[in-house]
């Protein structure tokens, strides 16, 4: 359990706040490219981290992030006009390009200069494999543009979504990087699901509902280990990692694409859950995206033309009861990236992690939390840059692997656990 000022720092990402400054270290996933789809098209509203700002697209096909307010008396400029290389607020005309500076106040003389005294907030977007990512930090100490291996593969080999979720950004991490709750929560669809279906590793997972954890350190994060036993007294591995701040990856099944997730604040009580499927070596097939599309996988529904989930908690997640008492879905609630959903948003917007029990299955969860307080308080307290940030930390993969009983995961799986232009990943 964690003490009340503990919760408060690995919650709490405002402005000003500890946790707040870490994330504002990286390049953060904000839009997916198909929001702003050509130039000078509509605005996009953005909150993230608690700052409402507004994404924009102009005549030249530039990207900007800037505050959503106008300078002059902070109306909406979501409401204005994208025209000529800049956005007119329609209250009283002033104008300001991608990277918040102003361009024309109409009422003032040119030559009175007060055009140039005015500039927005704003941090810069880029597009890199469909996702428009910003960085929110200080400007003199940028990191390095992603690298993820999801996002650098080629167009037709990658897939990503994005879904809000009611919840602090944390409680809806630590589902991400909790392998033990696959053995009962998702049973239902580990051999039904047309992106998991087929695996070896599936039975494993369902006749063994007691793993071991082993969690293993690296330089920007964690190697989660899971084991369930396989046969002949051999050991089959899940192994999840997780990146600072809030990147994981699920271990795959058979040639299945790999899968994982970043968890983005939108405030304190509301996150973004962004998920990807990819992989290495072959296109994604038609069948593949299709059920993306569909909420198969780790995707979701969303109510049209949005992307809230269409089972959510006004329509208690269109619980099936009848589904549930009969076996063919052991949660009830269809769809795996809805079950985590529907359970982490029953715990209320950020729980009180000074009641929790935990035990040796999290473990994982546990050292995250610790990671993530050091890291903000060194930050904070001595302007240390925290890890994650450099393009080799992103090299990186999930595995599911068979291992002998004597061998340790973090040898055996080491180059299984590494991004490698063009090979297969591990999986069972």
């Amino acid at each position: 359990m964690l003490k009340p000022e503990q919760n408060e720092l690995v919650t709490r990402t405002g402005p000003g706040t500890p946790m707040g400054m870490l994330f504002r270290s990286y390049w953060l996933p904000a839009l997916l490219a198909e929001e702003l789809p050509e130039n000078d098209c509509p605005p996009v509203r953005v909150k993230l981290l608690s700052e409402r700002l507004l994404a924009v697209r102009d005549s030249d096909g530039r990207y900007g992030l800037i505050d959503e307010f106008c300078a002059h008396r902070g109306v909406s400029l979501w409401f204005g006009r994208n025209e000529e290389s800049g956005l007119r607020c329609p209250y009283h005309g002033w104008k300001y390009d991608v990277e918040g500076n102003c361009l024309d106040v109409p009422s003032e003389p040119v030559e009175s200069g007060f055009c140039k005294k005015i500039k927005l907030k704003n941090y810069p977007l880029i597009e890199r494999g469909g996702i428009l990512w910003t960085y929110m930090g200080p400007p003199e100490t940028p990191p390095p543009e992603p690298a993820w291996e999801f996002m650098s593969v080629p167009a037709d080999q990658t897939f990503s979504s994005k879904r809000l979720q009611e919840t602090n950004w944390l409680q809806a991490m630590e589902g991400g990087i909790d392998s033990a709750h696959v053995s009962f929560l998702h049973r239902g669809n580990l051999n039904s699901d047309p992106l998991f279906k087929g695996a070896r590793g599936n039975q494993y997972n369902l006749s063994d509902s007691q793993p071991f954890f082993e969690v293993v350190e690296h330089a920007a994060g964690l190697y989660i280990g899971a084991r369930r036993k396989a046969e002949d007294g051999n050991y089959y591995w899940r192994i999840t990692p997780w990146v600072m701040p809030c990147f994981t990856m699920v271990p795959p099944r058979a040639d299945h694409p790999i899968h994982g997730h970043f968890w983005i604040p939108i405030d304190d009580e509301n996150c973004w859950t962004w998920s990807f499927d990819y992989h290495p070596t072959r296109a994604l097939s038609e069948h593949e995206v299709q059920a993306m599309r569909d909420g198969k996988g780790i995707h979701v529904q969303y109510v049209p033309g949005t992307y809230i989930p269409l089972a959510n908690k006004t329509n208690d997640y269109l619980m099936d009861r009848a589904s549930q008492r009969a076996g063919v879905n052991y949660s009830g609630v269809e769809g795996i990236g809805m079950q985590d959903a529907s359970l982490q948003e029953s715990m209320g917007p950020i729980v009180d992690r000074t009641k929790e029990n935990l035990t040796t299955t999290d473990n994982g969860i546990i050292m995250a939390r610790l990671r993530l307080m050091r890291a903000a308080k060194a930050l904070a307290d001595k302007g240390q840059l925290p890890p994650g940030r450099d393009p080799e930390s992103q090299r990186i993969r999930s595995a599911a692997i068979i291992l002998g009983p004597d061998e340790a995961f973090k040898d055996a799986a080491k180059e299984a656990l590494t991004a490698r232009s063009g090979v297969a990943h591990a999986s069972v």
